[in-house]
Formats: structure tokens, sequence, C-alpha cells
């Protein structure tokens, strides 16, 4: 059965069953997901499978209903209470739950939530807490710090050499480990960064080396640190989803043009309207890799059409395997994040 056949059932379909060890947990928590049957297939599939990874338990979806609304339910008796969370999917990267709004990469976060919920139940006084473990006060002052332009340019120059720039132009002290560092001495930085903040440039140069960047409270002191990369972990992202609409963010992608490409490749493609946009490009290499995409020999093309630079680039890209997503850095500036279709 597909999933897309699953979601437009009424009934409720268990799809990951487990429960947290009960050594930790003083009850059970179960996560419901629901959005359109119809519209929602390859969200929930999405949500799924980083929920999985990130080792969040007890996980149901289902169509939503005019009832449905966000909340926490508590059943079973006192001595074994069980939490049923309702989270409504408002888009294919947003989670609406009692405690706020959550993307996919907000998995662990929400993991770290729904773990604390098990323990303590959804009446014990918390401490509030934004992305990180942080206090919202904290995670802004990380914020602005990220904030900062990079202001030199990028293009070709050696991993460390940038990330060592970077670091003196961030107030709060970046911490990397010598074997760590190493890692960035032997490959070089193919997009220029020079227009975008400090935040975004750091994550997209440690993506490709299999390292990431993340802001941490020690000893009372606020700093960023860059590790491995791994499953579950919640990592600084290469920019994040636009808070207006797209169409406020990046107005020239909704223009009408005449648009006629024959026969180029996806990256001479993607740099053309890119430069007709304004817009920054930045290439998930690690996605690329591991589908084998390779946009310098993709053979893309659009016919003759009066259309929008946005829907041209998305049909040429298509072609190669490809998608891009207009996101923001920390100072709000859009840029274009290039990715394979498939999920990584």
């Amino acid at each position: 059965m597909q999933l897309r056949d699953v979601l437009i059932l009424p009934m409720v379909l268990v799809l990951l069953t487990a429960t947290a060890p009960p050594a930790r947990a003083a009850g059970r928590v179960e996560l419901e997901l629901v959005g359109d049957a119809h519209g929602s297939a390859l969200a929930f599939q999405q949500w799924l499978q980083v929920l999985s990874r990130a080792g969040v338990k007890n996980v149901r979806i289902r169509a939503a209903t005019a009832a449905d609304k966000v909340g926490i339910e508590v059943r079973g008796t006192q001595s074994s209470p069980l939490y049923v969370v309702t989270g409504v999917l408002k888009s294919a990267d947003e989670l609406v739950l009692p405690v706020g709004r959550f993307k996919r990469r907000d998995a662990a976060r929400l993991a770290r939530w729904l773990d604390d919920l098990a323990q303590r139940g959804p009446n014990a006084p918390r401490e509030s807490k934004s992305a990180f473990g942080l206090s919202p006060a904290l995670f802004e002052k990380i914020q602005q710090d990220a904030a900062r332009s990079v202001g030199f340019s990028t293009r070709e120059m050696v991993r460390r050499e940038a990330v060592e720039q970077i670091r003196r132009r961030l107030s709060l002290p970046l911490q990397l480990e010598p074997e760590l560092a190493r890692l960035l001495e032997a490959d070089k930085i193919a997009e220029e960064l020079m227009p975008l903040s400090c935040g975004t440039s750091l994550a997209c140069i440690l993506r490709p080396m299999g390292l990431c960047l993340v802001p941490r409270q020690r000893a009372g002191r606020l700093e960023y640190a860059v590790v491995e990369a791994k499953p579950g972990l919640e990592v600084w992202p290469v920019g994040w989803e636009p808070e207006k609409s797209r169409r406020d963010v990046a107005p020239a992608m909704f223009e009408f043009h005449n648009v006629n490409v024959s026969g180029v490749s996806a990256t001479v493609a993607l740099q053309a309207i890119a430069g007709r946009l304004k817009l920054p490009v930045l290439i998930d290499h690690n996605a690329l890799a591991r589908w084998g995409i390779e946009p310098d020999k993709a053979i893309v093309s659009h016919p003759q059409r009066r259309t929008t630079y946005g829907i041209a680039l998305r049909k040429m890209l298509s072609q190669a395997g490809l998608k891009s997503e207009l996101r923001v850095d920390e100072a709000g500036k859009p840029f274009l994040w290039v990715t394979s279709i498939k999920p990584m």
C-alpha cells in the first residue's frame, strides 16, 4: 500500500512504534500529525523520515478534520499516563505543535521536547527554550551575531582560511578543534559568499566536509562550535525559510519574461537566471554527490515561452534532477539553495 493511499483513509495508522525507556519516562507520548490527505503525502513522508532519524517515538498520521486543534490530551492512568500530542502540518516544512512551530531541521529539538513531556508531563514548570536548548534571548543574540556580513570574496578560497576570517568578524568565540581544522585545508570554496551573512556562510563552507556549526552555552559562555555532522544533531542551517511570502522576498522571480533556452548545461541556465534575479546561488554538494548529479554535464532546455523566471528555473533544474529553494540568511538577504529533487 502506498503512503498516498493510506492518507485518504479516516483511520489512524501507526507508522513508527516504540516507547521511551521506562526507566527515563514517567509516561508515554504519542505524536499525531494531521494534514491535508491529498496535498501532504510527500510532506508526511519527509517528516516521518526526519523524525525517525531523530529518535521520535510513536508517530501517527491521518487526514485532518474540522475539529482538529493543536494540543495535548492526557489519557491513561495517574500511574501510567499517556500524552497524545496533536500537531498540524501547515506546509511541507512547517509543523505547528503546542509549544510552537517546527521546521524539519528542528527534529532534534522536537525530540527533546517530547522526551521532556514524557518525563514531566504537560503542566510542569519549564524555562522557555528556543532552538539549540537556548533561551529566546540567547538565541536572538546568536542570530544577531551570525547576521554580520562576510564582506570578502570566498570563491576559490581554501575553506580553513575562510573560516578563520569569518571567525574574526564574529563577536562570539568559534571553537574549532585542530583535527577538524585540518579537514578544511584540502578543499576550496566554489561559491561567492561575500554578500551573505557569517552564519549561513559558515554552514555552507563546513557542510561539504562533513562538518557543521552548533551554537551552545558552556560554563555560562555563549559560543559556536564546529563539530562532525551526525544524524539527529541540531545544526545551524544553510539559510532559513523566509517568514515573508516568496513574492515579497524575491519579486523578480514572479515577473513574466520571454524565456528561450536550448541545450545548455544546468549550470549555465542556473547562472543566467540567478544573474537576472540578482540572487546568490549556493549548491548542496552533499546531495549532488550522493545522487551522482553533475550540473555541468546535465543538458536542459526551455521552449520559447512567456513565463516567470521562477517557473522556468524550476522546469529546467528538474530536467537535471535538481530543485531550487528560496532561502534567506540571518540578515534576511535572499539566495537560492540548489539541491537534489531526491531527499538526503
